[in-house]
């Protein structure tokens, strides 16, 4: 079977990207035939590793471009550039002839269900419902992310199969028939367990605004009051790194916090971490729970749409925290800090529940659902 994946690139450290390798690498070893297309790679490296039986192939559409600029220029340039995406899509997708063509709900979702290649059109969003209107913006800005999110709603039903991460976020969507809920699954199932004992939390995440992290370092500044000689490392990259580091620098926790560039090699990382903590205002089914889950690590995050209600059990492998709620986030941080009893406990559980994430259980249902389309 020929399966195509369509994104805007696969340079990013991102959790998408990391979920996009795992799964197409999964597939390529399974027999199917895997292409990715990408609008925006311009020669760039991949930042994780692909099959060398997976084909690239990028249209130099470079939508990037437009990045940080204004309203008007993306007004005048987006619509010339889904002209040429869509055109230059098609001729490839005609040629590719690819049995099931998958868009990541990027730049192409608005229009590939409308190519007619001969391709089953399955479309997968790896972010909540809401995840535009969280976004926070103001003024027109705002109208445009509210109109966006209805419109997402008839783009998704135009699929022959829409699929999303939780089941939380599939009510979100209404009675769309075409829904189905697959979560992504655990990158990797380790040997060994982290050693929770050590005074080290671990968090993960572009250094944007969705991931909250100014929260998180907020917070650090209170744990780091009553248990000055634990750490906190953040592994990312983005664009507010030099905000982060000018707030780490006023609340002096320039010994006690530190801004971590990416890692292929997250599995280490994690095992040598007592906790994962996520501070995110919104996500889909967030990587660094489950990898932290899958290393036998306890959780704190906030209970944002969506996601962390779906991997943490209250109590059980970690505490899920209201958004915002710095205060009780640092009472939950210390209170895994005080009680390394709670922490072993806590990380037994994780590794149990992370069964539920496995890639052999997660991969079976994209295998039925490949199935079920091209038997059709």
């Amino acid at each position: 079977m020929k399966l195509i994946y369509c994104v805007h690139g696969i340079y990013n450290a991102g959790g998408m990207e990391r979920v996009l390798a795992n799964k197409a690498n999964y597939l390529s070893e399974e027999g199917y035939d895997v292409s990715i297309i990408t609008t925006d790679q311009r020669g760039r490296p991949s930042f994780f590793i692909f099959s060398p039986k997976i084909k690239h192939y990028d249209l130099g559409i470079d939508y990037s471009k437009n990045n940080g600029k204004g309203l008007l220029n993306k007004v005048l340039q987006y619509p010339r550039k889904q002209w040429k995406h869509r055109r230059a899509l098609t001729s490839l997708l005609l040629h590719l002839k690819a049995d099931v063509v998958i868009s990541m709900f990027d730049h192409d979702v608005s229009f590939l269900w409308k190519i007619k290649d001969g391709s089953k059109k399955v479309s997968e969003i790896h972010f909540s419902r809401f995840k535009r209107s969280q976004y926070g913006r103001s003024g027109i800005w705002r109208w445009l992310d509210v109109w966006r999110s209805k419109n997402d709603f008839h783009i998704a039903a135009k699929y022959d199969r829409f699929v999303v991460l939780t089941q939380e976020d599939k009510s979100y969507w209404g009675n769309l028939s075409n829904i189905m809920v697959i979560p992504n699954a655990n990158s990797f199932a380790p040997k060994t367990k982290a050693d929770v004992l050590q005074k080290k939390a671990i968090a993960i995440g572009r250094y944007e605004c969705q991931k909250g992290f100014d929260d998180l370092i907020k917070t650090w500044h209170k744990v780091n009051m009553n248990h000055p000689d634990w750490v906190l490392r953040i592994f990312g990259e983005g664009s507010l790194e030099k905000g982060l580091r000018q707030l780490i620098n006023d609340l002096n926790l320039g010994k006690v916090v530190y801004l971590c560039e990416p890692v292929i090699n997250l599995e280490k990382e994690y095992l040598n971490s007592a906790m994962v903590l996520m501070t995110s205002h919104y996500e889909g089914l967030p990587m660094a729970l489950l990898e932290g889950q899958a290393c036998g690590l306890p959780l704190v995050a906030y209970a944002c749409k969506c996601g962390p209600k779906d991997i943490i059990q209250q109590d059980k492998n970690g505490f899920l925290v209201e958004e915002r709620d710095i205060a009780t986030l640092a009472q939950r941080v210390m209170e895994l800090i005080d009680n390394p009893n709670k922490r072993i406990e806590m990380g037994l559980e994780s590794v149990r529940l992370a069964e539920n994430f496995s890639e052999r259980k997660v991969m079976l249902q994209w295998h039925e659902l490949f199935r079920s389309l091209v038997s059709h």
